[in-house]
């Protein structure tokens, strides 16, 4: 699967999001186990989660009423990857 990797570093860019992603290094959580971790509101955990599913950063599954979400380490692994090896030294 290829990843936009300008998307993963914008959604990355903010600390909110980093720290939701160490978060769910940890476990799958929903967003209200997630809000037990900020000083914010559901709401705004929804946009931050939001973004870092559109970066397809995080999966998300429903189980029932509740959607639980986890890191999608293959992304995170793949765009950094991309990342450094444009600064690898060409062999001539």
């Amino acid at each position: 699967m290829e990843y936009d990797c300008c998307g993963f570093f914008k959604a990355v860019s903010d600390p909110t999001r980093i720290k939701i992603m160490k978060l769910l290094t940890k476990a799958e959580m929903c967003v209200s186990d997630i809000c037990t971790h900020f000083n914010m509101k559901q709401p705004s955990i929804s946009h931050h989660l939001n973004i870092l599913k559109n970066a397809q950063i995080v999966r998300s599954r429903k189980e029932g009423k509740e959607v639980f979400y986890s890191l999608n380490k293959i992304c995170i692994s793949d765009c950094c990857s991309d990342f450094m090896g444009n600064f690898k030294e060409k062999q001539v």
